[in-house]
């Protein structure tokens, strides 16, 4: 079992920046790739970025493809989402989320990640 803990979030003006972290405590020492995504109200939980086990390979929606850019820092046990240009339309509520098949590429599926985060606001205004 993994717990998935995001913070960062919060309210910044449009074209600001935030950087959102995702902190993981529990069986840290199994393998895991990371995913981050977004809910909005009234819309389906959407795909952000994805990061392999190493750090040496990452994925990204095209809505957030050149903005957004996921890392990690695996002896923190943290996944970190830089934001930046951000719009209104980020407005979400932004989850972490780890996936068991940590050889897996391209997985951008809620279905596919075993674990989630609770998940932290980011309110962008105009």
């Amino acid at each position: 079992q993994v717990q998935l803990v995001e913070s960062g979030g919060g309210m910044v003006q449009a074209g600001g920046s935030l950087r959102l972290s995702c902190a993981a405590s529990g069986r840290t020492g199994d393998r895991y790739a990371m995913g981050w995504f977004r809910q909005a109200p009234g819309k389906e939980r959407e795909f952000l970025a994805r990061i392999t086990w190493s750090g040496s390979s990452t994925y990204y929606a095209d809505s957030v493809k050149g903005r957004f850019t996921i890392s990690r820092d695996n002896a923190k046990n943290t996944v970190y989402l830089q934001m930046r240009s951000l719009k209104p339309e980020d407005t979400a509520v932004y989850y972490c989320a780890a996936d068991q098949a940590y050889l897996a590429t391209w997985r951008r599926g809620s279905e596919d990640y075993d674990y989630w985060g609770q998940g932290t606001q980011v309110t962008v205004s105009s």
